[in-house]
């Protein structure tokens, strides 16, 4: 530890030190876990961690109907659009939205999650419905500040084609939920998750633009500490997830 007169924080060592007493403490439970699940049923909590939009939405409702199969089962949900190190952590899985590159993890794919442009009617009434890609820079656009390039957007056309919109607005936000509520109020139009607003969608809240003309669909992964895999109470959660997720509207097999 370095300790001055304000705080004290771990020294590099001491990090590593951290990390290793983890992985240590995390073999000792994985003993345990398969010495008690032996012949037993799965007992015990499994630790998760998702993107926080989709956890809201429809993974922390998943997790109810999981635990009402397997009531034994406790599980620790953690919402996050962060990197963060499962390990480290102390997670067993996580979901994840987009490319990942963490190669000391077991990725499994969920599918893809498609996306459409949305906006409130109100403000479609206004403002006017675009009617091709390139009237889509007239009207106000919510932007992603934790998307790179969220000033233009890439629309794949039905014959295959892709053409690429400007969006301009004043209004930036860094999460799904707060994109959600702006299209909601009317404060301008731009991509979203269709599991994000599904029911918007449904209940005219909110409407399609130019359906025809989508963004790129997302992956969706499952990320997996290598250890944990074959605990009986996490490969459960895992398959039940892995199947359950492909009913959530917008996302399909890859």
């Amino acid at each position: 530890l370095s300790r001055t007169t304000r705080r004290v924080t771990l020294t590099e060592e001491g990090s590593r030190y951290y990390v290793n007493a983890i992985q240590i403490l995390r073999l000792v439970e994985q003993a345990g876990d398969k010495a008690r699940s032996a012949g037993a049923d799965a007992v015990g909590t499994v630790r998760v961690s998702c993107t926080a939009a989709l956890g809201v939405r429809h993974i922390s409702r998943l997790i109810f109907a999981f635990q009402d199969r397997h009531p034994d089962i406790a599980v620790d949900l953690s919402l996050t659009d962060e990197r963060v190190d499962l390990v480290r952590e102390g997670a067993d899985l996580a979901i994840r939205l987009g490319p990942l590159s963490d190669s000391s993890l077991k990725l499994r794919s969920l599918g893809i999650s498609r996306r459409v442009l949305v906006g409130a009617p109100d403000y479609l009434a206004r403002y006017g419905r675009p009617e091709m890609v390139g009237d889509l820079g007239a009207l106000e656009g919510i932007r992603m500040s934790n998307i790179a390039g969220s000033d233009a957007l890439t629309l794949d056309g039905p014959d295959g084609s892709t053409q690429v919109a400007s969006i301009r607005g004043r209004l930036r936000v860094d999460h799904g939920l707060a994109a959600r509520e702006a299209y909601l109020a009317g404060r301008g139009i731009g991509p979203a998750h269709i599991w994000l607003v599904d029911d918007l969608l449904s209940d005219g809240r909110l409407e399609t633009i130019l359906p025809e003309h989508a963004p790129a669909a997302v992956p969706l992964n499952m990320l997996i500490v290598p250890e944990r895999a074959g605990i009986a109470r996490v490969r459960l959660l895992m398959e039940f997830l892995a199947d359950e997720i492909l009913k959530v509207p917008g996302i399909e097999k890859a």
